[in-house]
């Protein structure tokens, strides 16, 4: 049984541009200019924390994070992935896959905080490092699907 409710954005909407669909989760990429490669995994139906899932479910939510951080891995090579469940916003089951760099805005605390380097003064490397990854970023949105395919879909 699905649970969705009227009032929550993961319920109502992807939550991302959809990458693939399974039959309790979904695969989204974030739209964030500064993190390429960000990606977050949704459990379908309205559910707060991994110990409300079965252990399949808790099982099939994780092999999905960690197919996808070792898809970002083998692809976009960053050099820290973060992975993350907060919920505090939205009470709604979802993983954050999000490949770091050294010098990224943020690094090396979470994309939440304060940014410690303002737009337009990231170090001189940062423009063409972001652009090689970018143009990795349908490469990787291949072998993801691919990977996630494997995936058992009940």
């Amino acid at each position: 049984m699905t649970t969705l409710l009227p009032d929550c954005p993961l319920c109502q909407q992807p939550g991302g541009a959809l990458l693939w669909q399974g039959t309790h989760m979904r695969v989204v990429e974030v739209d964030d200019a500064d993190y390429p490669g960000y990606t977050r995994v949704i459990w379908n139906s309205h559910i707060p924390e991994m110990t409300s899932l079965s252990r399949h479910g808790r099982e099939l939510m994780m092999e999905a994070v960690w197919r996808i951080e070792e898809t970002q891995r083998e692809v976009l090579h960053p050099d820290k992935i973060n992975v993350a469940s907060l919920g505090n916003m939205v009470p709604h089951l979802h993983w954050h896959i999000i490949p770091r760099w050294r010098g990224d805005r943020h690094f090396p605390d979470a994309i939440w905080a304060a940014p410690r380097v303002p737009p337009g003064q990231e170090p001189p490397d940062w423009a063409p490092r972001m652009a090689a990854v970018r143009q990795l970023m349908q490469r990787y949105r291949n072998r993801l699907l691919e990977t996630l395919n494997a995936l058992p879909r009940h």
